[in-house]
């Protein structure tokens, strides 16, 4: 059940970072030059906007690659799943706040959502290490 929540999860987090990447890429100058935000502060949002984008995306399709993996070697990998989940919700999160609040709630959000991504790359090395040689150990592998 956890498998089909995390493929859920990893599809709406790509679907949103492709919604927002085309609103990023059609209306969000627009947007900020109508709330008066300064040209040189609109281009730093933009740009915030993108990179919140780009890590979104990518992490999404990581987190769908858990969840093919968790299915494929009969285990979970909840560590890498939680800590990327958490990471892109305040990773990109705490950058979109930055981008239509002109700052975020707390300083340290989106570094935390850095780090709680890069915990999760590492914690995937290890559920992947493990699941292969689960899967190894019970011939599960073509």
């Amino acid at each position: 059940m956890w498998n089909r929540w995390v493929l859920v999860a990893a599809c709406i987090l790509g679907g949103s970072a492709v919604a927002m990447g085309a609103f990023q890429a059609h209306g969000l100058d627009n947007m900020l030059e109508g709330l008066g935000v300064e040209q040189v502060e609109a281009a730093k949002r933009i740009e915030n906007c993108g990179t919140a984008v780009r890590y979104q995306l990518a992490h999404a399709l990581a987190i769908f690659a858990t969840g093919v993996l968790s299915v494929a070697s009969r285990r979970k990998i909840l560590a890498p799943q939680l800590l990327m989940m958490l990471g892109v919700c305040c990773f990109s999160g705490g950058l979109y706040e930055i981008v239509f609040r002109g700052e975020a709630t707390h300083w340290a959000i989106v570094p935390l959502g850095g780090l709680s991504l890069i915990s999760g790359w590492t914690a995937l090395a290890v559920a992947s290490v493990l699941a292969v040689a689960h899967m190894e150990r019970t011939g599960s592998t073509g």
